[in-house]
């Protein structure tokens, strides 16, 4: 009986055992088929969500920006979403700035273009080689081409130039357009420095044919205005200096002073008429240069000075240590000399001297004419080289302000410098600075 109970026991333990892991199983199976159930629904949403980005960052990428991640309730997510709408609504918002910006643009490039074809000067843009990539309807006009018929085509194909010259170095020279052979044009170039580092020009063309008529009626009123005005003047010197050499019959001494004082100021006269002329012609100033010694030329233009310089008692003296040569045109050198002295004279207090002094500086030989006299003030003195300033208007006498605005342009010829120094009620100081060429002289000492 104890067997069997025990048999029994251990036939239900048995069962019970074999139920439970039954039943263990069956739950397993049944909460791995819940598990899998929810992956794979969280799966598709993944899924979806990645379709939904992958979309959104397509329609970007073509330039709609209207389309939008849609938030789902996936794990870790949310910020994900976040941040690429926001990122999205930046690109907008830069796109709305950029067509702003893009259409202003336009509107200023279109106010551009109009100004410059509104121009009267013609304008390109060339490379060295002369090829042309953009220009201004006043060059088509010239020209005689349609804007875009030029584009790529030789500048040298529309200009014609007296010699040959790259368009770097294109500086108001004078071309011929053959289309327009009766009117005068210039060209200058300016360097364009672009970020791509070829070389590009903007190249300017004018038309200068009203300016050079205007120039031919300037020089032909003031050569025949001058002309007519010496030939009375000289009429007149010859006529007194008949009458001096006693032609006519003798004259007495009064005669004789009264009639060399009109010799005196018909010579002023032509020189005056002169100096109007040269400055007129000033941008045509031809230099003949040869060696000069100074010692020798200085002492001939004192020479002829000291006849002016005694009448109002001031001396002229002649300060230097050692002759110096230079080489200069020694007429137009004269001339400025002269004038410096004979302003001395004019300004200085008579009987006190002007010292004409000589020397040299690295590079330069210096002549200085000194007077002592009323001086300049610091108001005038930045004006005194200027045309038709005179100072002479201030010491009631003649003048026409042009002698020292000519002796500059003369010593600027000369690739020299023209200065003045002065203190009021002292002293008055002209500098000329003229540089030494050692290849043009050697003068032992």
């Amino acid at each position: 009986m104890l067997i069997d109970f025990l048999e029994f026991i251990t036939h239900e333990y048995f069962n019970v055992m074999f139920l439970s892991l039954n039943i263990f199983i069956l739950i397993v199976l049944i909460s791995s088929l819940i598990f899998v159930r929810d992956s794979r629904k969280r799966w598709n949403k993944v899924s979806d969500y990645l379709g939904d980005v992958t979309k959104t960052v397509d329609s970007v990428r073509y330039g709609n920006l209207t389309k939008k991640i849609n938030k789902l309730d996936i794990l870790d997510s949310h910020d994900l979403t976040e941040s690429l709408n926001r990122m999205i609504e930046t690109l907008k918002d830069r796109e709305v700035m950029i067509d702003e910006f893009q259409k202003d643009l336009i509107k200023q490039n279109k106010i551009l273009e109009q100004t410059v074809n509104s121009l009267s000067d013609g304008l390109m843009i060339v490379n060295e080689n002369g090829e042309i990539y953009r220009a201004n309807e006043k060059v088509t006009q010239w020209f005689e081409k349609n804007g875009k018929s030029l584009l790529g085509k030789s500048l040298y194909d529309y200009i014609e130039i007296p010699y040959p010259k790259s368009i770097s170095h294109f500086n108001n020279d004078e071309i011929v357009i053959p289309t327009k052979r009766s009117s005068n044009f210039s060209a200058s170039s300016v360097e364009l420095n672009l970020e791509d580092k070829k070389e590009r020009y903007m190249v300017i063309i004018r038309n200068i044919t009203d300016q050079k008529e205007l120039e031919t009626l300037k020089e032909d009123f003031v050569a025949t205005l001058t002309h007519d005005l010496k030939v009375p003047i000289i009429a007149e010197t010859n006529m007194i200096d008949l009458f001096l050499n006693e032609k006519f019959g003798p004259i007495n001494e009064k005669q004789k002073v009264a009639l060399q004082n009109m010799q005196i100021s018909n010579k002023e006269l032509l020189e005056l008429v002169q100096t109007v002329l040269e400055t007129y012609k000033i941008g045509k100033i031809s230099l003949y240069k040869e060696n000069i010694s100074l010692k020798n030329f200085i002492n001939d233009i004192i020479e002829e000075m000291n006849p002016i310089a005694e009448k109002t008692k001031n001396k002229l003296d002649f300060i230097l240590t050692r002759d110096i040569c230079v080489y200069a045109d020694k007429f137009q050198l004269k001339r400025v000399l002269k004038n410096l002295i004979q302003n001395a004279i004019s300004y200085g207090r008579p009987k006190t001297p002007i010292e004409i002094k000589i020397s040299e500086i690295p590079g330069y030989t210096v002549i200085k004419v000194k007077d002592h006299g009323e001086g300049i003030s610091k108001e005038n003195i930045d004006r005194i080289f200027n045309k038709y300033y005179s100072a002479a208007r201030k010491f009631r006498k003649i003048g026409t302000g042009l002698g020292l605005f000519l002796a500059l342009q003369i010593i600027k010829a000369h690739k020299g410098d023209l200065t003045v120094e002065s203190e009021e009620g002292e002293f008055t100081e002209f500098c000329i600075k003229l540089p030494i060429n050692y290849e043009q002289y050697s003068l032992p000492y």
